[in-house]
């Protein structure tokens, strides 16, 4: 074929009968509703015998079932945000193999599900801690509070709001945005409430480095798609990959399973970093509830625990040489809670971070092995090894810190240790959230990908274009979770759907894209406002 007439078959495609739009409304049988409440089921009883073994390894004693019917309330709140997170978001892997008519809509949710299952249970946990590093620290530290349970509640509930609402008028907004609102809504909610200013109650550091991942994330979805599909046309040269389908007819075989491993990849890249999420917000739940079987990490090797003593001594004379020539009197915590919260080095901060780095060192030299902390002392050496954690990230990035590479380095294998001491994930946590985002995955789809795959282009989704977008998506994710950070599923893939139209000159249909701009535009200032005043009802209920 040649070049000219190539050009003309992808940019002018006739198919034999137009597209017909896929079925959608294909209900699930009642064996499949049964597995669903059956899987349900098993993982609410999972989590609940789970806690039970955890609390009991401890050898814990209870005595009041408060605590645990706050657990249990907190629990299905934050699955529940997950849950919400699988049906929002499900559209963004399947819309495309839907529209191809790569998969039936039921199997393409299904396969979904799956792999969001496996991507959750597959992943690094350090998009879990990125998220809860947010958070205004004297909360974190205060987390089994009344205090503590208004910020959950508040950010989680107001998450979920603004996830139904946006959904409810088919709209890909982004839950990873969302949540990041909430955040910050509690956060300022906080400052102000206890007379500071309100941009002191967030780590904007840590704020803007995720903003940053949002905002560039759908462009870099666009720009990157379009690209590709350009890239594809020019080595590609079969004209079948550029079509539209035929009526209800499935692509080629080679093209329906490069759509199905798109869609797959996008599907546990999602699972891999929207799981995440919800585990660091449990873990804060575990931590503020029954702090004896979760505050520490119970299973660290005493070969670590070893280790620890030695990074410890190392970044102690690291520490107490910077703070040469100045003594402290008292408690060194306010003072190295104050540094975290603004962020601005005194005369105070060094002694008062070496002392309380002896202190930490003292605390597991004297019980040896973490597993046998009591009780009654656990909660203060958590706190005291998160402060430190905390306070040795933003020296680190502190351009007045006066440190060189070597004790940088020093300090960053000091916070190794604490953080393996203190940021964990047991496997039921992870098992649990892998559940909810399966399940909800299978629910609640049709509104977004009615969406994705009609209203943003002029006409009809191709081969091409799917596997585009669902590339891009996928590799964005996978390196966002290499990194830490979170980004938008919804965002990246929509806006790769609309950068192939673009490029293939299908048009847009500019009222969606409106719609899609003031859901990015208004999400995080609608969920800061939302758990900002839920924090200020809660606190003062609780």
């Amino acid at each position: 074929m040649t070049d000219v007439a190539f050009d003309r078959a992808v940019t002018d495609p006739a198919p034999v009968q137009p597209a017909s739009r896929p079925n959608l409304d294909k209900g699930f049988n009642p064996l499949t509703l049964i597995l669903f409440f059956g899987i349900l089921a098993a993982g609410l009883l999972f989590v609940a015998y789970s806690i039970y073994v955890d609390i009991n390894a401890t050898g814990t004693r209870v005595t009041t079932y408060l605590p645990y019917i706050l657990l249990f309330v907190a629990l299905l709140i934050a699955l529940g945000f997950e849950f919400v997170n699988g049906f929002h978001d499900t559209a963004n892997a399947v819309a495309t193999v839907i529209y191809t008519h790569s998969l039936p809509a039921e199997i393409a949710v299904m396969w979904s599900g799956f792999f969001n299952f496996l991507g959750v249970l597959l992943s690094s946990g350090a998009v879990a801690f990125g998220i809860v590093s947010l958070l205004p620290v004297e909360l974190i530290l205060q987390v089994g509070s009344s205090a503590g349970f208004a910020m959950v509640f508040a950010l989680l509930i107001a998450a979920i709001l603004w996830n139904l609402g946006t959904w409810f008028f088919g709209l890909p907004a982004s839950s990873s945005h969302t949540l990041i609102g909430s955040i910050i809504g509690v956060g300022v909610a906080n400052a102000v409430m206890r007379g500071r200013d309100g941009t002191s109650g967030v780590d904007w550091s840590k704020a803007t480095e995720i903003g940053y991942a949002l905002l560039l994330s759908p462009l870099f979805g666009f720009i990157c798609a379009a690209v590709l599909l350009l890239l594809l046309k020019f080595i590609v040269r079969n004209p079948a990959l550029y079509a539209a389908p035929e009526g209800n007819k499935a692509p080629p075989v080679w093209i329906r399973g490069l759509l199905i491993a798109t869609c797959t990849g996008v599907s546990f890249a999602h699972g891999s970093n929207d799981g995440q999420k919800g585990m660091g917000l449990i873990m804060l739940i575990l931590i503020g509830t029954v702090p004896t079987a979760y505050a520490l990490n119970r299973a660290l090797p005493e070969s670590q625990v070893a280790q620890f003593q030695k990074t410890s001594e190392a970044a102690s004379k690291v520490i107490s040489a910077k703070g040469a020539g100045h003594s402290i009197i008292g408690d060194p915590r306010p003072a190295v809670t104050q540094y975290i919260a603004l962020h601005e080095l005194n005369d105070g901060t060094y002694p008062s971070l070496a002392v309380l780095v002896k202190d930490v060192g003292d605390q597991v030299a004297r019980y040896g092995t973490l597993s046998k902390v009591p009780a009654e002392a656990v909660g203060n050496t958590r706190n005291d090894m998160y402060l430190t954690s905390e306070a040795i990230r933003f020296l680190m990035k502190d351009k007045a810190n006066d440190l060189n590479k070597d004790e940088i380095a020093v300090l960053n294998t000091y916070k190794g240790s604490l953080d393996a001491a203190t940021k964990f994930i047991p496997n039921w946590v992870k098992i649990a959230v892998a559940i909810a985002l399966g399940l909800g995955t299978m629910i609640g789809w049709k509104r977004i990908v009615i969406t994705v795959g009609e209203k943003i282009g002029k006409s009809h989704l191709t081969y091409a274009q799917g596997a585009s977008a669902e590339l891009v998506a996928a590799a964005t994710i996978g390196a966002a979770d290499v990194f830490g950070l979170p980004v938008s599923t919804t965002h990246v893939l929509s806006s790769g759907v609309a950068g192939t139209m673009a490029a293939n000159g299908s048009g847009l249909q500019w009222s969606t894209i409106r719609n899609l701009l003031m859901a990015w535009v208004l999400t995080l200032p609608c969920a800061i406002m939302l758990s900002a005043t839920l924090y200020v009802i809660f606190s003062r209920m609780f």
